[in-house]
């Protein structure tokens, strides 16, 4: 089984999810890869804190942030993301193109926009594509490519050449975790050159994230942190990480 280092770390927390516990042998012996190899995966997924190690392998720490349903993190602290959905609707204007990738934060930000607004937006996202069903005043772009069914987003090829086409007024950007240290980051491989992409196709890229994401490191780097030019969070993010983000020319909104 030949896979990238980072799809191998994604399906070692897809084992954990399903069983609770992985081995190093196990994992060693079914990606072909060295024993140290494996310890090293874990190391670094630890250090995310995505599992605990322990001898001879490692376990599933907590229900992370990544093994929810696309339906669980809608509900994960919700009153936050509409509270950064009602700021980022107030940055959007008439006529505006917007670039928009998957994430319940994403999708929760395009329910808050005015209906009556004239706007066209492009997204990978297909919960996006289905909540704008039937307003004609919002033009959808989905992204075609291959299909995450769990957590309802399109990537690969097909959609990098189609977006490649496409220029934005702004991008309104879901991530799993920013911080200074670790940039921008998703849980999920398949999305990071999508969101990476959508940044340099707008002219503004905006990043929204509730308070919980903020000095947190998830799976894949997406790209330095201050290349988002403004960053939308909660009041009680991390007062520190807010320091340093605004340190780095990033404009940051507390809501």
């Amino acid at each position: 089984m030949e896979v990238t280092v980072e799809e191998r770390k994604e399906k070692i927390l897809d084992m954990l999810n399903r069983d609770g516990r992985v081995k190093v042998n196990e994992l060693s012996k079914l990606f072909d890869v060295s024993e140290v190899t494996i310890r090293l995966d874990l190391s670094d997924l630890e250090e995310s804190g995505l599992l605990s190690r322990v001898y001879g392998g490692a376990v599933s720490s907590y229900k992370s942030y990544y093994n929810m349903s696309f339906k669980q993190r809608s509900a994960a602290n919700s009153n936050e993301k509409k509270a950064i959905a009602s700021r980022v609707s107030q940055m959007v204007a008439e006529n505006d193109t917007l670039m928009m990738n998957s994430g319940t934060t994403t999708l929760i930000t395009y329910m808050a926009l005015p209906k009556n607004m004239h706007l066209t937006v492009i997204t990978n996202s297909v919960a996006i594509a289905q909540e704008a069903s039937g307003n004609d005043n919002h033009k959808i772009l989905l992204l075609g490519g291959n299909v995450n069914t769990d957590y309802q987003f399109t990537w690969g090829e097909d959609s990098l050449n189609q977006l490649s086409a496409y220029h934005a007024d702004k991008a309104i950007l879901s991530v799993d975790g920013i911080s200074v240290k670790s940039g921008l980051t998703t849980y999920y491989h398949q999305e990071r050159h999508i969101t990476s992409q959508m940044i340099s196709n707008s002219d503004i890229a905006i990043v929204t994230a509730d308070y919980t994401k903020i000095g947190r490191a998830a799976l894949s780097k997406i790209t330095f942190a201050d290349r988002a030019d403004c960053i939308i969070t909660n009041l009680n993010a991390s007062a520190e990480e807010i320091r340093m983000l605004s340190g780095k020319g990033i404009k940051v909104h507390l809501v």
